[in-house]
């Protein structure tokens, strides 16, 4: 549907976001992006400092 997913973590703002061609975690600061094919593969493979975002998720204020 289009629709973002908005948080901070470590006080940096980042998208997650959706559109035709796939989902996308993105770092406002400099509009640094990562995409995927599929929520899950996001949720297994983005990377914030070198960490997964599955790992980070409780650390991640929304």
């Amino acid at each position: 549907m289009g629709e973002e997913f908005q948080f901070y973590y470590q006080n940096e703002s980042y998208w997650i976001s959706k559109n035709q061609r796939g989902f996308y975690l993105t770092r406002v600061s400099d509009s640094y992006s990562q995409s995927f094919l599929t929520a899950d593969d996001l949720f297994k493979n983005a990377t914030i400092d070198g960490k997964s975002i599955h790992n980070l998720w409780d650390e991640i204020d929304i």
